[in-house]
């Protein structure tokens, strides 16, 4: 299955339509919500660590879009130090909880 950017990987230009950042943002929800049910069902640490990587990506979505609106619209810039940090302790945080060990 591919994910909703490769989809567009050859037309990025759409992503900055407000529309398809909708249809991206909502098939981004309906993914989780179908992560969130099958770990649910069946409580194994394969779809722990599949949800935990698919928030890590969008995490990294996040930070590129945001870089992306820096460089086009100047806005502000990413503070890199700090989504590493997040991340980090999202993943340690979430392995515990799954008593995942690295």
């Amino acid at each position: 299955m591919k994910s909703v950017r490769e989809i567009f990987r050859n037309k990025k230009y759409l992503l900055e339509e407000p529309e398809v950042n909708k249809l991206v943002d909502y098939c981004e929800e309906l993914q989780d919500e179908i992560v969130e049910f099958k770990f649910q069902k069946t409580d194994n640490k394969k779809l722990a660590m599949l949800d935990m990587l698919k928030e890590v990506i969008k995490g990294c979505n996040a930070i590129e879009k945001e870089q992306m609106e820096h460089e086009r619209y100047g806005y502000e810039a990413p503070d890199y130090q700090a989504t590493i940090s997040n991340l980090k302790n999202y993943i340690y945080n979430r392995c515990k909880e799954e008593k995942i060990w690295l």
